[in-house]
């Protein structure tokens, strides 16, 4: 059995809701409506009695009380009756006749009546018909001297609302009924972007990610979730494609080294060789060995890394771990004519992994002085601030546009001729810096100016204080 859809689940929902609403609506309304009928009618009864005592009947012509109610009382006398009774519930001959008679009294009315006490009581009539019975009794100094009763039938009352049920069984479910065909149109028109959205999602591969779905231009959650998807497209785009020109940029590195060692070799067996000349390329092959190894051990490092590797958290005193830093870059410095100073060195500890930090930290010295002139200087600092330590590296070597700020931190990337591989590198030790500075929850940037040297900047949270 397949699962509804939003839309007939929206509709379903709404309309039970709204089922649930009028059900409780009408039999609150309902029982509103009976309680003020009773009530209507409760007075009305009340009314005709006050009136009735008020004439002076027994005591006044039966026709001049008639009339005198008539009058007062106008079409509200119409659908009663009424007797009056001694004090011992026996009927005097005035009355509306011949229904008056049919006006019972209780055992418990006539006991509440000798007590000056009125009663109100549904009872059965003739033929079973319902009446509503007003007994009130008249006392004059003190004593209960006549009894009046007034009925009239319940039927009508019962009538209208029996009227009003029957409307309300109509109306809700028309109610409901129409309610659920408007609200599965609501439905199906404000997720119709989510249909289009659908549609194009299902049009977009892997090798086209540069459509986009539609924004609908209305301002609401259809076009923030359009905004959304496209800003997810925009980045699986952009992923897709560092993948494929990081693949494409590792088999060309790999293809130069192996291109030469094929060559090498092939040379040396077109002819016989001297023991001489064979260790010589075997010496340019192992060359060629070890700069596969340093390679492909790089590109490990930064497919880990860049995958979000588990980072051994264990506190790292920084200060020990830049002055190894210093003394390695020193050595390296001294060969290039290029001299490496310690700045500022305060004392910071972050927890990490002490391998993984000193490796980016050599690439960033090793670049730093690999882009500096001989004569030039390059510095290492460490201070601390709002949590975080921070170590800079500057430089006065050639610089970089600014605009390249963030490119040169892409796997394989060379920005200029400065940059070629005859420098030893295969650009990627800025990428394998930034990589492990993410997975420690630091950033890694760079300030520069072309001529004017570059000053890089690596942010590590520090460690809880214990």
């Amino acid at each position: 059995m397949s699962a509804l859809s939003i839309r007939t689940r929206l509709t379903l929902w709404y309309s039970g809701l709204l089922l649930v609403i009028l059900a409780a609506i009408g039999a609150l309304s309902y029982s509103w409506l009976r309680r003020t009928v009773h009530q209507d009618l409760d007075a009305s009864l009340l009314t005709v009695a006050r009136a009735i005592r008020d004439t002076g009947a027994p005591d006044r012509p039966e026709r001049e009380v008639e009339a005198l109610l008539r009058e007062m009382l106008g079409p509200e006398l119409y659908d009663k009756f009424f007797r009056l009774l001694d004090p011992e519930g026996r009927p005097h001959p005035f009355g509306s006749r011949p229904r008056g008679d049919a006006l019972p009294l209780s055992a418990a009315a006539r006991a509440r009546a000798a007590r000056g006490e009125s009663t109100l009581e549904t009872v059965p009539g003739p033929g079973a018909e319902p009446l509503r019975v007003f007994t009130m009794p008249i006392v004059r100094n003190g004593r209960v001297v006549d009894i009046v009763q007034v009925g009239t039938s319940v039927r009508r009352a019962e009538a209208v609302l029996d009227r009003y049920l029957h409307t309300l069984l109509v109306l809700i479910p028309l109610g409901v009924g129409l309610a659920a065909l408007g609200g599965a149109v609501i439905a199906r028109a404000a997720l119709r972007p989510v249909d289009e959205m659908t549609r194009t999602a299902r049009r977009i591969t892997a090798e086209d990610l540069s459509r986009r779905v539609e924004r609908p231009g209305t301002g609401d959650e259809m076009e923030r979730l359009a905004l959304t998807l496209n800003g997810m497209l925009a980045r699986l785009e952009a992923a897709f494609t560092q993948t494929r020109r990081f693949a494409a940029d590792a088999a060309h590195e790999l293809r130069t080294p192996l291109a030469a060692l094929r060559g090498g070799i092939e040379v040396a067996l077109r002819a016989e060789r001297t023991p001489e000349e064979y260790r010589r390329v075997l010496a340019s092959s192992l060359e060629e060995v070890e700069r596969l190894i340093r390679l492909a051990e790089d590109l490990l490092l930064l497919s880990r890394s860049s995958a979000g590797p588990d980072v051994t958290r264990a506190p790292v005193d920084l200060e020990p771990l830049l002055l190894d830093v210093f003394d390695v870059g020193a050595r390296l410095g001294q060969g290039a004519g290029v001299s490496v100073r310690t700045d500022a060195m305060a004392s910071a500890t972050v927890r990490g992994d002490a391998t993984a930090l000193r490796r980016a930290l050599l690439n960033l010295i090793e670049n730093a002085i690999k882009y500096t002139p001989p004569g030039g200087k390059v510095e290492l600092g460490l201070t601390t601030g709002d949590g975080l330590a921070v170590i800079t590296v500057s430089d006065t070597g050639i610089g970089l546009d600014p605009a390249d700020a963030d490119r040169i931190f892409e796997p394989f990337v060379r920005l200029d001729a400065a940059r070629a591989r005859d420098t030893g590198g295969a650009g990627l030790g800025l990428a394998i810096a930034r990589s492990i500075a993410v997975a420690h929850g630091g950033t890694l940037t760079v300030e520069s100016r072309p001529g004017a040297g570059s000053r890089f900047v690596l942010r590590l949270p520090l460690a809880p204080a214990a």
